[in-house]
């Protein structure tokens, strides 16, 4: 026994001092608090439509003569876009305009007889009468020919044309849409018990997967005067600028609402440790040394890879996002990298791989 104990007092000491006295820095990311604008996302779907829009058609029953586009083109308000047939028309309004030059001489013959008192006031008051009438007829007749001509009502972009030239068309026929993008309005549908946060001139952000790069900026034009009792929500025009021309009528588009705007201290939300109830964070006291402390925090609303720290923090600090799943309270890191908006987990990952591999 006594053999035993002084074999393993002499074999200890050697036992100490071949194992490490600490414990090597565990490899991490970091990244920085930062204070930014922030605020509670309101999301939702809506449709575009063009901030005006009409289906070109005639009012009249005639045959096409001339079509003077071809789609897709831009067009000014009073363009003319499509012409009837009107020789008929035409013709009757020469004759009346002739008539109406008849009628005027006849009036001014009897105005200068009376004069002399040669011709009665009432051939004279007939007379111009007559001519009364005959004005408006040719003012009737210049109304109905301007249905025999489609202008263009507003200024717009015209879509694909229905018909050629030589159709016979009748009252509502679809001769093609015109539609003005230079604005879009975009409708969607918000639940009425987010109708507090609502108001005219709040700003919003619009995606669509046609262009998923794209983030389009608009603003709240207006708030419909009732709630539907059906869906229990509220309709919602908003307009977005598109003067780049890339939105269609009829595109559908995520919405996404800024409400209760503020700066706010944000951290990527990897870095949260949940402990039940509680939240932590593992704090960098010193880069170089790589010393780290936990802390408890206390946090707001969250987005996408983001979240609001409400306490606990204060900007400037450094936080570990990666790695702090194999952390403890004798742990050291060693700091790999920094992730902010110009440098990825994986461009650090990457970059460290490259330095390991020269």
């Amino acid at each position: 026994m006594l053999l035993f104990a002084s074999a393993l007092s002499t074999t200890l000491p050697a036992l100490a001092q071949e194992m490490p006295t600490t414990l090597p820095p565990t490899p991490a990311i970091g990244a920085e608090v930062v204070r930014q604008p922030w605020s509670d996302p309101l999301e939702s779907l809506g449709t575009l439509k063009a901030n005006e829009s009409v289906i070109l058609s005639a009012t009249v029953t005639e045959i096409i003569s001339t079509i003077n586009f071809e789609g897709g083109e831009q067009v000014k308000q009073g363009d003319v876009l499509v012409r009837l047939d009107d020789t008929q028309e035409e013709a009757d309004l020469r004759s009346a305009q002739a008539l109406r030059q008849e009628r005027q001489n006849a009036v001014n013959r009897l105005t200068q007889l009376q004069s002399r008192n040669l011709a009665p006031r009432a051939d004279v008051e007939d007379s111009r009468a007559q001519l009364q009438q005959v004005e408006a007829d040719i003012q009737s007749l210049e109304a109905l020919l301007a249905n025999y001509t489609i202008r263009a009502p507003f200024d717009g972009v015209v879509g694909v044309r229905r018909v050629s030239v030589g159709t016979l068309i009748t009252p509502g026929t679809e001769l093609a849409t015109l539609d003005d993008v230079s604005s879009m309005k975009l409708d969607f549908q918000v639940p009425e018990v987010r109708l507090g946060v609502l108001s005219q001139g709040l700003p919003l952000n619009a995606t669509t997967t046609a262009y998923p790069d794209q983030v389009f900026e608009g603003e709240i034009a207006t708030i419909d005067s009732r709630v539907d009792p059906v869906s229990r929500s509220i309709q919602v025009r908003a307009v977005l600028d598109n003067s780049a021309g890339v939105l269609k009528p009829g595109m559908l588009m995520r919405v996404t609402i800024a409400r209760s705007p503020r700066e706010a201290l944000v951290i990527p939300e990897s870095a949260v440790v949940p402990q039940g109830q509680r939240k932590r964070v593992w704090v960098i006291t010193d880069t170089e040394q790589g010393t780290i402390e936990q802390r408890d925090i206390e946090v707001g609303s969250r987005r996408e890879g983001e979240v609001e720290v409400t306490a606990g923090l204060e900007a400037g600090e450094l936080v570990v996002t990666h790695g702090a799943d194999r952390l403890h309270s004798a742990a050291t890191i060693q700091l790999l990298g920094m992730e902010d908006e110009d440098t990825s987990v994986s461009d650090i990952l990457q970059s460290q791989r490259s330095g390991e591999g020269n």
